[in-house]
């Protein structure tokens, strides 16, 4: 098993490659993700790039809450975002944006509230889907160009 990858790892600042294989590699990794994902215990991670578990590839899952289900999201793009933004994480109480690629830091972010995400499920169908409040925010966090953005707030690797 794959281990949360943390910086100063150049796989962080590194562009991802696009998934171009949907067979028992990509399933092996995404199963290696979700045991990375759900072994994150402070704070209990909400999403996973491909990065952060060793994988050079644009992929990243997501769990909103630890009784939701895991979410795969291979070859993301951001078709629209609202012209709306939040001032840190909406629908929440402590509205703190972090990473689990970098411990111990937190700060508020400003995001747009909504998304179109087009991307591609475990089986390599192409899906479309808008997202508000939270889920707009761990969606947008690792589509972003595919590394570490200047800000360790922005750590990404969709």
């Amino acid at each position: 098993m794959h281990t949360l990858v943390q910086i100063p790892d150049p796989i962080l600042t590194t562009p991802t490659k696009s998934v171009t294989s949907f067979d028992k590699k990509l399933q092996t990794m995404i199963a290696d993700m979700k045991k990375v994902l759900v072994s994150a215990k402070n704070p209990k991670g909400v999403g996973l790039a491909g990065p952060q578990a060793g994988f050079p590839y644009r992929i990243f899952l997501t769990r909103p809450t630890q009784k939701d289900d895991i979410r795969v999201f291979i070859n993301p793009s951001i078709l629209t975002l609202s012209k709306e933004t939040t001032d840190g994480v909406p629908e929440r109480e402590n509205k703190l944006e972090g990473c689990l690629s970098i411990p111990k830091i937190w700060g508020e972010v400003k995001r747009h509230q909504s998304l179109t995400l087009r991307y591609q499920d475990e089986t390599g169908k192409t899906c479309e889907e808008q997202f508000s409040g939270f889920l707009a925010t761990i969606n947008y966090h690792p589509t972003r160009n595919g590394s570490c953005q200047r800000h360790p707030l922005y750590c990404s690797g969709g």
